[in-house]
């Protein structure tokens, strides 16, 4: 079974030209953890989707897919 990707900071960091590495220094979180977040092994807090989201110029419903089915 897929692991299901919670959310969308890769895809947001691309759109936005900025790295994990940037990401990394900017949070002061090692490289790993963005990384681990980035290809949806672990999952940000709500506090560093937030804070995330205000680095990035951007809502903070922008870094998550959403979960409701559309039938």
């Amino acid at each position: 079974m897929k692991k299901k990707a919670i959310n969308r900071l890769k895809v947001v960091l691309a759109e936005k030209g900025k790295t994990n590495k940037w990401l990394s220094q900017q949070l002061n979180k090692n490289e790993t953890t963005i990384s681990r977040w980035c290809t949806n092994e672990n999952q940000p807090s709500m506090e560093n989707l937030i804070e995330i989201a205000k680095l990035l110029e951007i809502d903070v419903l922008e870094l998550i897919n959403s979960t409701k089915i559309i039938r």
